[in-house]
């Protein structure tokens, strides 16, 4: 029996007590939000009762209330436990570690492909002195140093001690990197010394974005180049047949799980009026068509049951949802943007 399917829908609408038909049908749209077409619930009813997974009590007429036999209860548990099964083998159950989740996605295919872009924005001539803001455990540093050469220097700024040590254990043998702990809203840097200042996903965190921007201008000298590559999280799509469950999930990210969810529309604006000219905003779209893929990016099933407990799905809508991802076909989307902007020359 296929976990979303007609009728395990009905043996879930059961599992409190009995109802009627109408009364199953009305549950099963507060489960999931939609009601079952008369022919499918007839269908269900009916095979259920064949199979003696339900069972109809006395009554007056059509209005004859239904309730689960033993079977269809032991059924109905069976099926929650593998889908319990499945779910823990399909999705991660524990929040990741935020170094090894940021190296995991540098070395996806969407961050290879965005990170490339990014650092071709960047523009890096031999002899630059690059900064990278939040830079993590330092994915980015070898690529900036490379770029820069033996003539130039990367600092590295990061808030995080764990991710200060990391980024300089990974950038030991790189004598032109140095890694600082450091407010990226409050840099320890004298004015005008950076060529090039490098963001990659720290925009969506930090709680004041003019903040980090007005210290990137100081920090640049005239003519130099901001980079910053953010996502915005009101493009997250995620397929399933049922739009408002899917809709619903989507909200629940950008609403309550990133500070700054739309933070890569509103950089082209926030720079200007920082007193950069943007020169350029390239849009890249991931396309994740494998769940652990999807998963290890998205978060599916950590975040499906945040979205239940914050009121946006209901447990029924949540499982619908997790076991469509389970048996697939797997389709999500999200945009990030690479916002290019420079500091003009004075007059």
């Amino acid at each position: 029996m296929r976990t979303n399917d007609a009728q395990m829908l009905v043996l879930s609408a059961l599992a409190d007590g009995p109802l009627h038909g109408y009364g199953v049908n009305a549950t099963i749209e507060r489960m999931t939000g939609a009601r079952l077409g008369r022919g499918s619930l007839s269908s269900a009813l009916a095979r259920l009762r064949d199979k003696g997974l339900v069972e109809q009590l006395e009554g007056e007429g059509r209005r004859r209330p239904l309730r689960l036999t033993e079977d269809g209860r032991a059924t109905l548990e069976r099926e929650l436990a593998a889908l319990a099964e499945v779910t823990g083998r399909m999705f991660e159950t524990a929040v990741p570690d935020r170094a090894g989740y940021l190296d995991r996605l540098a070395a996806s295919d969407p961050g290879r492909s965005y990170k490339e872009l990014a650092l071709a924005e960047l523009d890096i001539r031999p002899g630059s002195l690059v900064l990278d803001l939040g830079c993590g455990p330092g994915a980015d540093l070898p690529a900036l140093a490379a770029a820069a050469g033996p003539e130039g220097r990367v600092v590295a700024i990061d808030n995080d001690p764990r991710m200060v040590r990391l980024a300089r254990e990974r950038t030991a043998g790189i004598g032109v990197v140095e890694v600082l702990q450091a407010d990226v809203a409050t840099l320890p840097l004298p004015d005008g010394c950076a060529d090039r200042v490098h963001t990659d996903r720290l925009l969506q965190h930090v709680e004041d974005v003019p903040a980090v921007l007005e210290q990137a201008q100081r920090v640049l000298r005239p003519g130099g180049r901001l980079v910053m590559a953010e996502p915005d999280w009101d493009t997250l799509t995620l397929d399933h047949p049922d739009l408002e469950i899917a809709r619903a999930y989507t909200r629940h990210i950008a609403d309550r799980i990133v500070r700054n969810a739309v933070i890569g529309r509103q950089l082209h604006r926030l720079a200007a009026e920082q007193g950069f000219v943007v020169q350029q905003v390239t849009a890249v779209t991931s396309v994740l068509r494998e769940l652990r893929a999807a998963d290890q990016i998205l978060g599916i099933q950590r975040n499906t049951e945040r979205a239940v407990a914050a009121g946006y799905l209901t447990r029924q809508q949540a499982d619908s949802l997790l076991g469509h991802l389970i048996q697939g076909p797997v389709f999500a989307t999200v945009t990030l943007h690479i916002t290019t902007a420079d500091l003009p020359q004075p007059e």
